[in-house]
Protein backbone atom coordinates (compact mmCIF):
# COMPACT_ATOMS: atom_id res chain seq x y z
CA UNK A 1 0.00 0.00 0.00
CA UNK A 2 2.68 2.48 1.02
CA UNK A 3 5.09 1.42 -2.34
CA UNK A 4 1.74 2.26 -4.23
CA UNK A 5 1.24 5.42 -2.46
CA UNK A 6 4.50 6.98 -2.88
CA UNK A 7 5.35 5.28 -6.58
CA UNK A 8 1.62 7.13 -7.92
CA UNK A 9 2.48 10.42 -6.21
CA UNK A 10 5.82 10.63 -7.98
CA UNK A 11 3.80 9.32 -11.47
CA UNK A 12 1.39 11.90 -10.87
CA UNK A 13 3.30 14.63 -10.11
CA UNK A 14 5.21 13.62 -13.16
CA UNK A 15 2.20 13.70 -15.29
CA UNK A 16 1.17 17.25 -14.47
CA UNK A 17 3.59 18.68 -16.63
CA UNK A 18 6.03 21.88 -15.91
CA UNK A 19 4.48 24.10 -13.41
CA UNK A 20 8.21 26.00 -12.99
CA UNK A 21 11.26 26.24 -10.92
CA UNK A 22 12.76 24.84 -8.95
CA UNK A 23 11.65 21.49 -10.73
CA UNK A 24 12.63 17.96 -10.23
CA UNK A 25 14.45 15.29 -11.77
CA UNK A 26 14.24 11.87 -11.27
CA UNK A 27 16.13 9.46 -13.09
CA UNK A 28 16.56 5.64 -12.81
CA UNK A 29 19.31 3.48 -13.93
CA UNK A 30 20.40 -0.16 -14.33
CA UNK A 31 22.47 -2.49 -15.16
CA UNK A 32 19.46 -3.85 -17.84
CA UNK A 33 16.06 -1.99 -18.72
CA UNK A 34 14.29 -4.36 -16.15
CA UNK A 35 16.51 -3.75 -13.06
CA UNK A 36 16.83 -0.13 -11.36
CA UNK A 37 19.41 -0.45 -8.91
CA UNK A 38 20.14 3.33 -8.79
CA UNK A 39 17.84 6.58 -8.21
CA UNK A 40 19.04 10.22 -8.49
CA UNK A 41 16.91 12.77 -7.73
CA UNK A 42 18.00 16.52 -8.42
CA UNK A 43 16.41 19.92 -7.79
CA UNK A 44 16.97 22.43 -10.80
CA UNK A 45 17.00 25.96 -9.24
CA UNK A 46 16.80 27.15 -13.22
CA UNK A 47 16.28 26.38 -16.91
CA UNK A 48 19.90 26.21 -17.64
CA UNK A 49 21.46 25.74 -13.89
CA UNK A 50 22.67 22.30 -13.11
CA UNK A 51 21.18 19.89 -10.40
CA UNK A 52 21.61 20.64 -6.63
CA UNK A 53 21.09 19.57 -4.31
CA UNK A 54 20.96 16.04 -5.70
CA UNK A 55 20.48 12.90 -3.95
CA UNK A 56 21.44 9.49 -5.09
CA UNK A 57 19.73 5.84 -3.75
CA UNK A 58 21.45 2.62 -4.11
CA UNK A 59 19.85 -0.91 -4.25
CA UNK A 60 20.40 -4.47 -4.88
CA UNK A 61 16.63 -4.47 -5.83
CA UNK A 62 14.61 -2.77 -8.07
CA UNK A 63 14.28 0.51 -6.98
CA UNK A 64 10.94 1.54 -8.53
CA UNK A 65 9.07 -0.87 -6.16
CA UNK A 66 10.79 -0.11 -2.79
CA UNK A 67 8.51 1.98 -0.49
CA UNK A 68 10.95 3.90 1.76
CA UNK A 69 13.18 5.19 -1.23
CA UNK A 70 10.14 6.65 -3.28
CA UNK A 71 8.87 8.46 0.14
CA UNK A 72 12.36 9.43 0.87
CA UNK A 73 12.37 11.06 -3.28
CA UNK A 74 9.04 12.47 -2.50
CA UNK A 75 9.97 14.18 0.87
CA UNK A 76 13.58 15.42 -0.66
CA UNK A 77 11.53 17.44 -3.37
CA UNK A 78 9.33 18.79 -0.93
CA UNK A 79 12.30 19.46 1.42
CA UNK A 80 14.50 21.65 -1.40
CA UNK A 81 11.17 23.84 -2.71
CA UNK A 82 10.19 22.06 -5.85
CA UNK A 83 6.93 23.69 -7.21
CA UNK A 84 5.28 20.50 -8.11
CA UNK A 85 7.17 20.15 -11.38
CA UNK A 86 8.64 16.47 -11.83
CA UNK A 87 10.64 15.33 -14.78
CA UNK A 88 10.79 11.83 -14.96
CA UNK A 89 11.45 9.86 -17.68
CA UNK A 90 9.03 6.68 -17.99
CA UNK A 91 11.98 4.14 -18.18
CA UNK A 92 14.97 3.08 -17.16
CA UNK A 93 18.09 5.47 -18.83
CA UNK A 94 20.80 3.68 -18.43
CA UNK A 95 24.07 2.12 -16.36
CA UNK A 96 23.95 2.64 -12.71
CA UNK A 97 28.16 3.58 -13.47
CA UNK A 98 29.62 6.61 -13.59
CA UNK A 99 31.61 7.52 -16.43
CA UNK A 100 35.01 9.06 -15.44
CA UNK A 101 34.45 8.10 -11.81
CA UNK A 102 33.41 3.82 -11.98
CA UNK A 103 34.99 3.59 -15.67
CA UNK A 104 37.51 5.86 -17.90
CA UNK A 105 35.92 8.48 -19.91
CA UNK A 106 34.39 7.58 -23.14
CA UNK A 107 34.52 3.83 -22.57
CA UNK A 108 31.39 1.61 -22.12
CA UNK A 109 30.74 0.39 -18.56
CA UNK A 110 32.70 -3.17 -18.19
CA UNK A 111 30.14 -4.35 -15.58
CA UNK A 112 26.99 -3.61 -17.69
CA UNK A 113 27.24 -4.52 -21.03
CA UNK A 114 23.96 -4.28 -21.91
CA UNK A 115 23.81 -0.99 -22.65
CA UNK A 116 26.91 -0.92 -25.26
CA UNK A 117 25.35 0.11 -28.33
CA UNK A 118 21.97 1.49 -27.15
CA UNK A 119 20.26 4.70 -26.95
CA UNK A 120 19.29 4.93 -23.51
CA UNK A 121 17.10 7.92 -24.17
CA UNK A 122 15.17 6.11 -27.08
CA UNK A 123 14.90 2.84 -25.35
CA UNK A 124 16.47 1.18 -28.58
Amino acid sequence: MLRDRAKKALQKKARKGFKGYPAASVAFYGPTDRLATKMVVGILPSEFAPAEPMRKWYRDHDLRQDAAALAEALAFIGENGALGSVIMPERIIGCPHEEGTDYPEGEHCPSCTFWVGRNRFAGL
